[in-house]
């Protein structure tokens, strides 16, 4: 079963919330997407975040209804991740770097230090002030992400058997109160990894598009045009959006934001539903028929088969790549003619 990418592995992407909003960063796409409940996939906006708030190791969002974007050692504190309104820069307290995961809630700022499994509370995270450390519960502790709002703390558990899921308490140290609730499928889309679950892990195959025959006892010559598709099939995934409003720029026009995250899930390894591809140099553009002339002696008694080498996720292709190719071997071919993705 594929799985979402922890943080620890996917750089640029967050959680983070605001009394009656919750937010997914995706800075590696540029955007963020913000919600009033994830359990039942409402009000889902996907916004433009401003280049200067872009590129985050850390985001998180404090009661007073301020961003924080931390690089680093310094963090930057906005009252718009869109606008980058109100923006201050400011170093982080030495004892404050390097944490795992950070977070606000109950008025205070949390870094977690997941691989010591503890976590450290301040007031302000560039003086350190009022520091105090705690032991994370045990069922604290292997959370994929990490968020607060006022009242409330939420972790990202494992994926099981039960899906995505994420966890709520007031209080890592003992784990009272705790609740559980699962993401709305048009949530887990927007997620890292999040498509292999919505829609079916990434295959990549070789597609018979054309056999040709010579039964004869004497060569043929096969001069013909040959019809394939080329590109990405966007109704197939038009489905993704379709609960989504996107307020985004010019960048992202209609469907490119799931062009953009279907690239990802083609580069993510098979752990996480992907390829290990990179399909950047791929022709990204409307899927259309083209039509090319192919030129071929075949000798008697023989078969050519002609292969285009297609991606999907679960059993719809999506993207159909330029490579074909030309064999006498009815199996497909095995070799992957896309470039391996950068890790």
């Amino acid at each position: 079963m594929p799985a979402v990418v922890p943080k620890s592995h996917a750089p640029g992407v967050d959680f983070c919330g605001v009394n009656a909003y919750y937010y997914i960063v995706r800075s590696d796409l540029g955007c963020y997407m913000r919600s009033t409940n994830f359990k039942e996939g409402k009000d889902l906006t996907v916004y433009s975040l401003h280049p200067s708030c872009q590129g985050g190791a850390h985001y998180l969002a404090h009661q007073d209804d301020l961003f924080y974007i931390l690089k680093g050692s310094a963090y930057r504190r906005v009252s718009n991740m869109n606008t980058d309104e109100s923006s201050v820069v400011y170093s982080l307290h030495p004892n404050c770097q390097g944490g795992a995961h950070y977070l606000s809630a109950f008025g205070y700022f949390y870094i977690i230090f997941q691989s010591r499994g503890v976590y450290r509370r301040v007031t302000n995270m560039n003086s350190d002030a009022d520091a105090v450390e705690y032991t994370l519960h045990p069922a604290c502790r292997h959370g994929l992400y990490y968020w607060g709002i006022k009242d409330y703390y939420y972790f990202v558990e494992p994926h099981d058997e039960w899906g995505v899921q994420y966890h709520r308490t007031t209080n890592f140290h003992e784990n009272t109160d705790a609740d559980t609730y699962s993401f709305h499928p048009d949530v887990v889309s927007f997620l890292p990894g999040g498509l292999a679950l919505t829609q079916g892990a990434a295959f990549g195959t070789w597609e018979a598009i054309k056999t040709i025959c010579n039964d004869s006892n004497t060569p043929v010559a096969w001069n013909k045009k040959l019809t394939r598709k080329v590109g990405y099939a966007k109704e197939k995934m038009s489905s993704v959006e379709h609960n989504w409003s996107v307020s985004i720029s010019a960048s992202y026009q209609s469907g490119a934001l799931t062009e953009a995250i279907a690239k990802y899930q083609f580069s993510l390894s098979a752990q996480y539903g992907g390829r290990s591809v990179s399909t950047e140099q791929e022709n990204w553009s409307e899927a259309t028929d083209v039509e090319e002339s192919v030129s071929l002696t075949l000798p008697p008694k023989e078969k050519i088969y002609i292969w285009q080498y297609q991606l999907g996720l679960g059993k719809k292709s999506v993207l159909f790549c330029r490579d074909m190719k030309f064999t006498n071997n009815p199996a497909p071919p095995t070799e992957v003619p896309l470039p391996p993705a950068k890790q």
